[in-house]
């Protein structure tokens, strides 16, 4: 079974930068399409990033592009999504997941949210 574990949030002012880690065990992350997604209180989940495996092609949300990046490490067996000029609109607990990464959405294979990392834009 592959098991996901997301760190890297924190607190950071407006237009600040942070960097999070989805980290896997019990299976080779390169074989899955690996999504990040994000709630704030009140709210349903949001995607808001997905690499694919084997041709690395990615999705971002409009909200995010052009800000967020997301790429993987296969030695370290491990995904990130860098975070630029962060908003407080972006403040929420992030989540990765196994995901579908299509040319214009993303959608999680399973809804089985594990603790996630909070991240906080402060204005």
């Amino acid at each position: 079974q592959l098991q996901l574990v997301e760190s890297g949030g924190g607190t950071v002012q407006a237009g600040g930068s942070l960097t999070l880690s989805c980290a896997a065990s019990g299976s080779r992350l390169d074989y899955y399409n690996i999504g990040w997604f994000r709630q704030a209180p009140g709210k349903e989940h949001e995607g808001v990033s997905c690499l694919s495996s084997g041709d690395n092609a990615t999705y971002y949300a409009d909200s995010v592009k052009g800000r967020f990046t997301i790429s993987r490490d296969n030695g370290k067996n491990t995904v990130y999504l860098q975070m630029n000029s962060l908003r407080p609109e972006d403040t929420a607990v992030y989540y990765c997941a196994i995901s579908w990464c299509l040319i214009k959405t993303m959608w999680p294979w399973y809804e089985d949210w594990g603790q996630g990392t909070q991240v906080t834009v402060s204005s």
